[in-house]
C-alpha cells in the first residue's frame, strides 16, 4: 500500500460516511457506506487473507481515497446511492431494470383523455403504474370505460373551436360512451368531477368511489328516481366485481410495502410491490449485478431506497423476507403467517420470476447451438453456421419482380439486417438472372464496406437458382469461402454445388426445420414488399383521376379490374356491388366525360 493512501487512513475519522475509492485517472471505482469509516476502510488493506479476487482486484488499482461524513448510517446509505447513481462506479452493482411496462396516463389537456403508454414523455401528463400485465391494466381502462364518459377522440376542444362549432359527435356519442364536450354538451367542471373519480379508482381508492355511489343510489331511491338509482347500482356491481377480481389479500391491509430478495453468486433479485385495499397496484422486479461480496442484506437497503423514490406512493408499513437498514420512518416486519405472509410469498415468487426467464434463456440458448451443430453436421460444414443468410424472389406473371434476403445471427432472426432489392438489370420473369443479380449486389456491397461475410447462404430454390448464385460468387472471387446451398419447394430438396444428388433430410430433422424457417420468412418478407410496390404501381396507372373516388376505393377497383381501362367500362350492376351505388355513378359519369371529349 502506497504511503499516500496510509496516512489517508490512518486519518480517518470513525464517524458514519461514505467512502469513495479513485484510479490512477482519478476515477470513481467503488463507492461504499459505513458505520465507522476508519474501520470499514482499514478492512480492505488489512484483510487481505481470505477476500475474493474482485476485491483484491478493486484494491490493486485503489490509488486515492476521498469520503464524506454524514449524521448518521442511513443518511450514507442515501447518499451511497446518489453517487452510484451519477457516476456508475465499475465496482458498484448495477441494477438492471425488468421490461418497459405500461403506464396509464391522464394527459395534460382540455377535456383530458385517460390512455395508455410505455413512454413517459415529462410534462405530458400524469402517469400512473407502471402495471406488470397490459392485462391487468386493461382491466382498469375498461372498468374506468364502463363506469365514465371519459373521450377517446384527440380532437382540440378549446372554448373557441366548441363554440365555433367546428366539431360533430361520433359514434361514441351515440351509443353513450360520450357525451358530447366536442358540442358543449358536457361542460368542463362536470367532465372534471368525472376525471377526479377516474383518477381515484387509478389510485386504487375504490372505498371513497363505493360510497359516493351508495350515498347518490339512496338519495335517487329516495326521490323516486329509480332510473338513476338504477345507474349507481349498477356501477356498484361493477366496482364490486372488479376489487374481487383484484384483492389477493385481506382489504383490511393497506398503504403496504412489500420488498423481498433472491441471489445467487453473481446477482441478485428483488421485487417491490405496493398494496392498497388488499390489491396489488404497483410491482417493479429489478436484478443486481454483484461486483464484490454484497450481502442480500446490504443489497436490499440500496435497493429498497432506489425503487421507492420510483415507486408512485410513500409507505410506511413495509414487509420483507428478511431485515435490512433502513429509515426512521419505516416500520419493518418479517411475517411468519397469515395474509401478511402470503403477500412476502407473492413478492418472492415475482422477483424468482427474473431467474426463472434467465435458466429458460440458457436453455433456450443450449437448444439453439445444439441446433447450428446438427446444422454443421448435416450439410457438412467446415464451421457452425452462427450467420446465415437466404434470398428469394418474388413477382407475378413476371410484373413488379422484387426479391428480399433476411439474415439469421446465433439462434435468432436479426430483422435490423433485412434487406428488399428492387430488380435492376432483369426484364421478365427470369428467376435465375434476378438470383445472379441480388446475391451479387449483397456481397459486392458488403466487400466494399468490409463487413464480415455469412457462415452459410441459403437461396430459395433448386439447381437453377443455386447455379445462377454461385456465378455471382464467382464473379467476386469469393465462391467456395461460403457455404451455398439451395432448397426445391416441391421435396423440400437439399442442394449442393456441382453436386447432382440432393440431400434429403427427415421431416423431424432441425436443421431441415430452421432451414424452413428461414426460406418461409425471406418469403413472407419479399411478398410484402412485393405487395406494396404493386399497389403503388395499380395506383399510378393512368394519368386518369375519378372526383370523389380515394385511394383505397381506386386500389380495390384496380385489383379487381387490373387496369383503368377496365374500371371505366365496367358494368354499373357490377361497380355497384363492389363500391355502392353512388361511387359507381361517379364512375360511370367520369367514363361518359372521356368518351364526350373523344368524341368531340
Amino acid at each position: 500500500m502506497e504511503s499516500e493512501l496510509r496516512d489517508v487512513i490512518s486519518n480517518l475519522p470513525g464517524n458514519p460516511g461514505i467512502y469513495r475509492f479513485l484510479d490512477k485517472e482519478d476515477r470513481l471505482i467503488y463507492v461504499g457506506k459505513a458505520k465507522d469509516l476508519k474501520k470499514r476502510v482499514s478492512s480492505y488493506f488489512s484483510k487481505q487473507v481470505g477476500q475474493n479476487r474482485k476485491t483484491l482486484k478493486l484494491v490493486s488499482e485503489i490509488r486515492k481515497i476521498e469520503y464524506t461524513i454524514t449524521p448518521t448510517e442511513y443518511d450514507a446509505l442515501l447518499l451511497e446511492n446518489t453517487f452510484i447513481k451519477q457516476y456508475q462506479p465499475k465496482y458498484n452493482i448495477l441494477l438492471k431494470d425488468d421490461k418497459t411496462f405500461p403506464f396509464i396516463c391522464i394527459l395534460n389537456e382540455r377535456f383530458p383523455r385517460v390512455i395508455s403508454t410505455r413512454k413517459f414523455i415529462a410534462g405530458a401528463g400524469e402517469y400512473f403504474g407502471p402495471y406488470t400485465s397490459a392485462g391487468s391494466m386493461q382491466n382498469v381502462l375498461e372498468l374506468l370505460r364502463r363506469l365514465y364518459t371519459i373521450r377517446t377522440c384527440n380532437l382540440q376542444l378549446s372554448q373557441e373551436n366548441i363554440e365555433h362549432q367546428k366539431f360533430k359527435v361520433c359514434l361514441e356519442f351515440h351509443i353513450g360512451n360520450c357525451k358530447g364536450p366536442c358540442v358543449g354538451l358536457l361542460s368542463e367542471e362536470n367532465y372534471m368531477e368525472e376525471i377526479r373519480q377516474a383518477r381515484k379508482v387509478i389510485k386504487g381508492d375504490l372505498s371513497e368511489i363505493w360510497e359516493l355511489y351508495e350515498t347518490e343510489m339512496k338519495t335517487a331511491a329516495s326521490k323516486l328516481e329509480f332510473e338513476k338509482a338504477a345507474v349507481f347500482k349498477r356501477r356498484l356491481e361493477l366496482l364490486e366485481k372488479f376489487r374481487s377480481k383484484n384483492t389477493v389479500v385481506n382489504r383490511s391491509l393497506t398503504n403496504v410495502n412489500i420488498i423481498t430478495i433472491g441471489s445467487d453468486e453473481h446477482s441478485a433479485w428483488v421485487n417491490l410491490m405496493q398494496i392498497k385495499e388488499g390489491a396489488v397496484i404497483y410491482s417493479r422486479n429489478k436484478e443486481i449485478v454483484k461486483k464484490l461480496e454484497e450481502t442480500n442484506e446490504e443489497i436490499l437497503a440500496n435497493a429498497y431506497t432506489i425503487l421507492t423514490q420510483e415507486a408512485p406512493f410513500k409507505n410506511k408499513e413495509v414487509y420483507s423476507n428478511i431485515v435490512f437498514q433502513h429509515g426512521p420512518e419505516v416500520e419493518l416486519t418479517l411475517p411468519k403467517i397469515g395474509d401478511k405472509k402470503r403477500l412476502v410469498d407473492l413478492s418472492l415468487a415475482n422477483a424468482e420470476t427474473i431467474r426463472e426467464k434467465k435458466e429458460a434463456d440458457k436453455k433456450l440458448q443450449k437448444e439453439d447451438v445444439l441446433i447450428l451443430i446438427n446444422a454443421k453436421k448435416d450439410l457438412r460444414l467446415q464451421t457452425t453456421p452462427r450467420a446465415i443468410e437466404c434470398f428469394d424472389n418474388s413477382n407475378l406473371q413476371g410484373t413488379n419482380a422484387v426479391a428480399s434476403m433476411v439474415r439469421f445471427e446465433n439462434g435468432k432472426l436479426l430483422k435490423s439486417e433485412y434487406r428488399h432489392f428492387n430488380i435492376k438489370t432483369v426484364e421478365g420473369p427470369d428467376d435465375f438472372a434476378s438470383m445472379r443479380e441480388i446475391v451479387g449486389r449483397r456481397y459486392t456491397r458488403l466487400l466494399n464496406e468490409g463487413k464480415p461475410m455469412p457462415d452459410l447462404i441459403i437461396v430459395d430454390g433448386g439447381k437453377g437458382q443455386l447455379s445462377a448464385a454461385c456465378e455471382a460468387l464467382k464473379s467476386l472471387g469469393i465462391y467456395g469461402s461460403i457455404p451455398i446451398i439451395g432448397i426445391a419447394k416441391n421435396l423440400e430438396e437439399i442442394f449442393f454445388p456441382e453436386d447432382p444428388l440432393p440431400l434429403l433430410l427427415g421431416k423431424r430433422s432441425s436443421t431441415l426445420r430452421l432451414i424452413q424457417q428461414l426460406r418461409n420468412e425471406a418469403h413472407r418478407f419479399g411478398i410484402t414488399f412485393h405487395r406494396k410496390k404493386r399497389n403503388k404501381a395499380l395506383l399510378e396507372d393512368g394519368s386518369i383521376k375519378i372526383p370523389g373516388i380515394g385511394q383505397e376505393t381506386l386500389l380495390l377497383l384496380l385489383k379487381h379490374y387490373r387496369s383503368m381501362k377496365k374500371v371505366l367500362s365496367a358494368d354499373f350492376s357490377e361497380l355497384s356491388k363492389l363500391v355502392g351505388e353512388s361511387k359507381a355513378r361517379k364512375i360511370l359519369s367520369t367514363a361518359s366525360q372521356l368518351d364526350n371529349k373523344k368524341g368531340a
